[in-house]
C-alpha cells in the first residue's frame, strides 16, 4: 500500500485504535525495506475527537457532507458576486445542513460545527474535510460570507482601521507560523526519538539472539560432558 491508502485506513479507525495501527503499519513498511514510507506513516498525527468525528462523516454520510460542501461553493460564488438575496438563502441552508451533520456525527461539539463552517467558507478546508484525514479541527479566521445590504454601499475603512486590520492579520499569521514551526520541530524530534529507539531495540534483539545461541551451545557442551562422565563411571565399575 502507498501512503494515501494507509492514511485512509488509519483515519477511518476509532481514535483509540489509531496509535497501535499506525505503529503496525510503520513497522510493516520498515520490514519491507520501505524506510521512507515507514517514517511518513510514523509522522501521521493521531486525530482529536472532533477531527475524528468529521472524518467519520466523510465515510458514513458522504452524500450529506457532499451536499454541504457543494452549497459552500455556491455560497462563495454568491459572496464574490455580492448577491445579498442568494447569500441570505444559502446562509440559512448552510445552518440547517451543518446542524444536521453535527447531529449525525459520532461525537458532536463546537469544534465539529466550526470545522464544517470552515469547509463551506474556504475551498482548501473543504478539500481537507472531503478527504477525511483531519488530525485537528479546522477554523476560518477571515470574513465569513454574509448578506450584504444593497441599499447602502460598504463603507471604506479608514486608514487607522486598515492599519489595525493589517496588524491583526500580520499577528495572526506570525502566530500561525510559530505554531506550525513548533509542531514541526516536535514532530521531527518525536520521529528521531522513535528511530533511535528502534535502532536500540534492533541492537538488543541481536545481542539477545547471540546470547541465546551461546546458551544453547553451552547447554549442548554440558550435555556432552555429562554423557562422557557417565560413560567414564560405567567403565570404572567394570
Amino acid at each position: 500500500m502507498d501512503l494515501d491508502e494507509i492514511a485512509d485506513r488509519l483515519y477511518g479507525l476509532d481514535v483509540s485504535d489509531f496509535i497501535a495501527a499506525r505503529e503496525a503499519e510503520a513497522r510493516a513498511a520498515k520490514q519491507a525495506g520501505r524506510g521512507d514510507l515507514a517514517r511518513q506513516v510514523a509522522a501521521l498525527r493521531k486525530p482529536t475527537v472532533a477531527a475524528w468525528a468529521v472524518n467519520q462523516l466523510s465515510r458514513r454520510h458522504p452524500d450529506e457532507l457532499a451536499e454541504l460542501l457543494d452549497l459552500g461553493e455556491e455560497l462563495r460564488a454568491a459572496w464574490a458576486a455580492q448577491d445579498a438575496d442568494a447569500l441570505g438563502e444559502l446562509t440559512a441552508r448552510r445552518a440547517r445542513l451543518s446542524q444536521r451533520l453535527v447531529r449525525l456525527a459520532p461525537s458532536s461539539g463546537a469544534e465539529v460545527e466550526q470545522t464544517l463552517d470552515a469547509a463551506t467558507v474556504d475551498a482548501d478546508a473543504a478539500d481537507q474535510v472531503r478527504q477525511g484525514r483531519l488530525a485537528r479541527p479546522l477554523s476560518y479566521s477571515g470574513f465569513a460570507p454574509a448578506p450584504v445590504p444593497r441599499s447602502r454601499p460598504a463603507r471604506k475603512p479608514s486608514e487607522e482601521e486598515a492599519r489595525a486590520r493589517a496588524d491583526r492579520e500580520a499577528k495572526e499569521q506570525a502566530e500561525a507560523t510559530a505554531a506550525y514551526e513548533e509542531w514541526r520541530e516536535a514532530l521531527a524530534e518525536a520521529v528521531q526519538e522513535r528511530d533511535e529507539r528502534a535502532v536500540k531495540v534492533a541492537t538488543l534483539e541481536k545481542k539477545l539472539a547471540k546470547a541465546r545461541k551461546k546458551l544453547a551451545e553451552a547447554d549442548q557442551r554440558a550435555e556432552v560432558a555429562r554423557r562422557e562422565e557417565a560413560h567414564a563411571r560405567a567403565r570404572l565399575k567394570r
